[in-house]
């Protein structure tokens, strides 16, 4: 268990009100390109928090209370800006019979890390089904692939039957006592009535930590994927996607782009009835290592770019997490984006090159390598983030946080020392 002792000294004089209101506007004014009174700094908690209880991790999401109070200890130890827990909740998985994840406790021992399965879920001769009705193609066929107790919907009607109205559905309406159907639209539901349960556990959660001072991350919102990604996570994986890039490549093409018209669509109906600003996009295989330039060129940054600038058209905006390296040649290309209308979290990569690049284009994140926290100095702490605030927090537009969104295995006291680095080095 980590050694929690040494904390961060709050602000003095501030009520938890003014801290809050003071913390907003600071991130806020970075994701817009402003400079803020300092700069601001994120701590995305995730497996750490486990630590900071010495709790299994599969506590955190059987019980909302373990969640919240491990919660509390890392921002009153640390004082950070906003804060960020986990992504997700293994409920979901257990009552659907997942098989894409794995979780703490579904999968995996109480101790394991959420892991991502990968498997062809869909076909190298199946490009033709999903381009030529793609909801059809997710219901009845990929659906009972992933989801053990869904299988019931492969013995549904093709979906355009419905068109006809009466004539259509009332022929098949035997179907729907079937066993197998009658299950899985009894799952849908018991999972929606999980996931309405969990939601407002979190939301708790989020408003006690308001009452501490404590904002949680603003940028909240739909999810979707690079168009690229889209077709590699979760349907063709690695294994597939780049053998597709030669055997498949007008199909992949004409895939990529169907799947971009209804992501953007989906994320503004996603988005309208709570009035969520922000839609997350986590970049897997476009960075350098995954393919050449000269692939990015025709199979990743045309059909990303659509993405973006469609989900911007719709008054949202792109909060992108560049996994991998982004080189200079990527970066420029970011450069014909929208000016102020996305956010760009950096895993990897010169920050002060990405600073010159993009630091009029978009807010930029990251900078703090999560291994220098892991297994550092603090004197090395202390440089990288003084570099950070005095180069890339130049001006403003600059929201420091990890390299990754997890602090699991980071000292305690190096955390101290970056958090009260950026108070040092971060005032405008």
């Amino acid at each position: 268990m980590a050694d929690i002792a040494a904390g961060v000294a709050p602000e003095q004089d501030k009520t938890p009100e003014q801290l809050l209101a003071e913390r907003s506007k600071r991130v806020l004014d970075a994701a817009a390109l402003k400079q803020p009174d300092r700069v601001p700094i994120s701590l995305a908690f995730g497996y750490m928090l486990s630590d900071l209880l010495g709790c299994h991790k599969q506590d955190l999401y059987d019980d909302s209370n373990v969640m919240k109070a491990a919660i509390e200890k890392g921002c009153l130890q640390f004082q950070p800006d906003y804060w960020r827990s986990l992504l997700g909740n293994p409920g979901h998985s257990r009552i659907l019979g997942d098989r894409m994840t794995k979780w703490p406790g579904y999968g995996l021992g109480p101790d394991g890390a959420f892991q991502y399965d990968e498997h062809e879920f869909m076909k190298a001769d199946e490009y033709d089904a999903l381009l030529k009705d793609p909801g059809d193609w997710a219901l009845r066929v990929y659906t009972p692939r992933i989801f053990k107790e869904l299988e019931g919907f492969a013995k549904l009607p093709h979906l355009g039957m419905l068109l006809m109205g009466y004539y259509g559905l009332t022929p098949a309406a035997g179907l729907f006592t079937d066993p197998d159907l009658v299950n899985a639209f009894e799952k849908l539901a018991e999972v929606g009535r999980f996931h309405q349960k969990w939601m407002a556990e979190q939301r708790a959660i989020v408003g006690h930590m308001r009452t501490l001072g404590f904002p949680s991350s603003p940028f909240i919102g739909a999810q979707v994927a690079a168009p690229f990604d889209f077709m590699s996570d979760t349907l063709r994986g690695m294994y597939g996607i780049f053998p597709d890039m030669f055997r498949r490549k007008e199909k992949l093409l004409q895939a990529e782009d169907v799947c971009c018209d209804f992501q953007i669509d989906y994320a503004a109906q996603y988005n309208k009835a709570p009035g969520f600003q922000y839609v997350f996009i986590p970049l897997h295989r476009g960075s350098g290592g995954f393919m050449s330039f000269e692939q990015y060129k025709v199979f990743y940054w045309p059909q990303f770019k659509k993405l973006m600038l469609g989900l911007i058209e719709k008054g949202l905006i792109p909060y992108v997490f560049y996994e991998g390296v982004w080189d200079r040649q990527r970066l420029e290309l970011l450069t014909e984006l929208p000016k102020g209308k996305s956010i760009g979290y950096f895993q990897d990569g010169d920050f002060a090159e990405i600073k010159s690049i993009v630091g009029d284009v978009m807010c930029i994140m990251g900078g703090m390598s999560v291994s220098m926290l892991q297994l550092g100095t603090a004197e090395q702490v202390r440089e990288r983030t003084k570099f950070l605030c005095q180069t890339v927090g130049k001006s403003g537009g600059y929201i420091m946080t990890s390299s990754i969104g997890d602090l699991e295995g980071c000292k305690p006291h190096l955390i101290k020392t970056w958090v009260e680095a950026a108070r040092e080095f971060g005032t405008y």
